[in-house]
């Protein structure tokens, strides 16, 4: 069964990207696009439906063909391809809602593209396939070979994160990340750490109050259900080599104090992953690059670990909707 690969914005790098991580994978893929946004010269085999990909595969990229209207110019994205684009991702998730496809891979789209030329109501990606996968609650995780990470808040002002970081928030991401990690990642007894939200994870109260007030009672909650959560720990202390050999993923309480140790650990081959959602999607940890587009320059190492990770992670699940 097909992974499903959204084109993303067409005058971005996912074209390119997609068309290398084929090249390099030869996985059974599906690419939903318009062909002519390819780059060119890569060998396409129009198909009908994910069942023809697998065997077009090993000798062409399958693509599921839209005419998207006028040609893509690179690094300049047309809001007339708005809807093409988000008629792409939506497309995917049928297939995999139907069980024609097995998971979702998403390249890097224009959220202002999409709001200018569709009226896009949602602030990205995420919270779409949330909508599409019945409303549901989901989490983002950044992944790659050294390290998982996850945060609680992610595009939030700094000022705003107290604020937002409210036990129930906190514990709802904790019950999705632990049940991802058993239930996908294959980890029967997942380790989790917990950052704190201060220097120091407060210094018992003297550098701030939420590791006391907020974070270490849900903890001690969620610990008593028999969960192997470690904190909350001090954030500076977190992501050097000895300490991320004791847990197998890192819960964060906002967006940069996850993604910088990542992106520093590896920054070409991170990736997203969505949990929480009943099927597996995964994309590139980077975006549309408007300016080297069209260059043939694009590094494809994110987008093959996405669809690495979108195999292993589908194969494990073994479904492709999970009700």
């Amino acid at each position: 069964m097909t992974i499903v690969v959204s084109c993303g914005e067409p005058a971005g790098i996912g074209p390119e990207v997609a068309a290398k991580a084929w090249e390099a994978t030869r996985l059974p893929l599906l690419w939903i696009g318009d062909p002519r946004h390819l780059p060119r010269g890569t060998p396409v085999a129009e198909v009908s439906g994910p069942e023809e990909a697998e065997e077009a595969a090993p000798h062409a990229l399958p693509v599921l063909a839209r005419d998207f209207g006028p040609g893509a110019m690179p690094g300049e994205p047309n809001p007339v391809h708005a809807q093409g684009v988000i008629d792409a991702i939506a497309d995917g998730v049928r297939l995999i809602r139907e069980g024609r496809a097995r998971a979702l891979c998403t390249a890097p789209i224009s959220k202002e593209a999409l709001i200018r030329g569709a009226g896009f109501a949602y602030p990205g990606h995420t919270e779409f396939l949330a909508h599409l996968g019945g409303d549901v609650e989901v989490v983002m995780m950044l992944a790659c070979d050294a390290l998982r990470v996850v945060p609680a808040t992610i595009h939030v002002p700094i000022a705003e994160v107290p604020r937002l970081l409210a036990p129930d928030l906190l514990e709802g991401v904790l019950r999705i990340t632990h049940a991802s990690l058993r239930d996908d990642w294959g980890l029967p007894s997942p380790r989790i750490a917990v950052a704190g939200l201060n220097p120091h994870a407060g210094e018992g109260g003297l550098m701030g109050s939420e590791e006391r007030t907020v974070i270490g009672p849900v903890l001690e909650r969620l610990r008593a259900e028999g969960m192997d959560l470690r904190g909350p720990l001090p954030g500076d202390t977190m992501f050097h080599q000895e300490a991320r050999a004791g847990y197998d993923a890192a819960v964060c309480m906002y967006h940069d104090q996850a993604l910088i140790p990542i992106k520093t650990l590896d920054f070409a081959r991170g990736v997203n992953a969505t949990l929480g959602l009943p099927f597996v999607r995964t994309s590139p940890d980077h975006g549309t690059a408007f300016g080297i587009a069209g260059k043939g320059i694009a590094d494809a190492r994110s987008m093959i670990a996405a669809l690495e990770l979108a195999d292993r992670l589908s194969k494990r699940r073994g479904v492709p909707w999970r009700r």
